[in-house]
């Protein structure tokens, strides 16, 4: 075997979404008796760009929100890395009218108020599946400045997400919705080429080792952003409107409670 058959090709880049999947990447690859480093071969571009690479065997894991599409040209590993966190959405709103917020109990109370999101986001095809009222925007800066100019009542944010945009943003008059938690099943999975069956069979296992160890739970909450929605977010005392994910693949591990984040279960 010669001396680069482990290496493993990955991004480059280092925000936090970077950070973290390298480092889970790096954990589960671990706890396993072969040896992998990773190496960052290329620049972070588009996901299409970066889904070429993988196809065309110039990168060998990229981790993404999985679709129907993604699954039918790459090999995921489903195990979801964030435990499904990024599903649940807490709301920017304009400072003073956390009012409008406070009665609203259900989905069909939310129906009644108007969401910004970006045109082409997987997040906008939940929600308008869910009968919300969306308003569509290309450019993700022009959010911040419209909800600011009162041309919607909401901006659904990741639940780790708004306290650092709102600090991009300091002369802006937002602050955090108080009371309600969106959740819908939305999974970031690590990705392979369909044809690499041993490295997909890997990071499956290591993931699987470092699950039942605790040391991927360990390495979850001792991640900086899952940290800021820790202490700052609130999660297990908002009211849950739950969505219908109507793009998610069928074969997501719904039902294996031990890979997915509950807000209502941890005891902060």
């Amino acid at each position: 075997m010669n001396s680069h058959a482990n290496t493993l090709r990955v991004v480059q880049g280092n925000n936090s979404i970077e950070v973290y999947a390298k480092g889970l990447l790096t954990l589960a690859l671990s706890k396993l008796p072969e040896k992998y480093e990773l190496q960052e071969a290329a620049q972070n571009t588009s996901e299409e760009r970066i889904v070429s690479l993988l196809m065309d065997n110039q990168l060998d894991v990229v981790w993404y929100a999985t679709t129907n599409d993604l699954e039918e040209r790459l090999q995921p590993i489903r195990i979801p890395i964030y435990r499904g966190l990024l599903g649940y959405r807490v709301m920017l709103i304009k400072k003073g009218t956390q009012s409008r917020f406070d009665g609203i109990k259900t989905l069909k109370d939310l129906q009644g108020l108007s969401l910004g999101q970006g045109r082409f986001w997987a997040d906008t095809n939940v929600l308008t599946a869910n009968n919300l009222n969306v308003v569509k925007v290309l450019k993700y800066e022009g959010l911040f400045y419209m909800l600011d100019g009162g041309r919607f009542d909401a901006f659904p944010r990741g639940a780790h997400e708004p306290w650092s945009e709102m600090q991009r943003y300091p002369n802006l008059a937002l602050e955090v919705e108080q009371n309600l938690l969106l959740s819908y099943i939305n999974p970031f999975y690590f990705f392979v080429n369909k044809s690499n069956t041993k490295l997909a069979a890997d990071i499956e296992r290591g993931l699987r080792i470092a699950i039942a160890d605790g040391s991927f739970e360990e390495y979850f909450f001792n991640d900086s952003t899952v940290k800021d929605v820790m202490t700052k977010a609130n999660l297990k005392n908002r009211t849950l409107i739950q969505l219908e994910n109507p793009g998610l693949p069928q074969k997501t591990p719904v039902d294996d409670a031990s890979l997915w984040f509950n807000p209502y279960n941890h005891d902060e």
